[in-house]
């Protein structure tokens, strides 16, 4: 894309839902075109043998393994409830 006449900013500025001003068309159409010969460059770079990766370092799985474990004692659950009734949280009516 070393041709930057086909870049559309209004199309661009259309699919972004942007409202640009004249001005704003020019300068980020200016932008626009300078990321996309950075791109143009970054795929001139070879890498053969350089595997696909998402992340820089290998990514485990880092989950806890699903237990059941015991919940919280009801007094515990309730010490900073404003308010409470029938070992329940109460809360103000939101409905009529």
């Amino acid at each position: 894309m070393s041709d930057l006449t086909d870049l559309n900013i209004d199309r661009v500025a259309n699919l972004a839902r942007l409202a640009l001003t004249p001005e704003e068309k020019t300068k980020f159409a200016a932008q626009l075109g300078d990321v996309l010969l950075h791109i143009e460059q970054l795929g001139k770079v070879d890498v053969t043998g350089v595997e696909p990766t998402a992340h820089a370092f290998p990514i485990y799985n880092v989950w806890a393994d699903d237990v059941a474990q015991a919940g919280l004692p009801v007094e515990a659950a309730l010490q900073n409830a404003p308010a409470q009734r029938n070992h329940m949280i109460a809360v103000p009516k939101v409905i009529e």
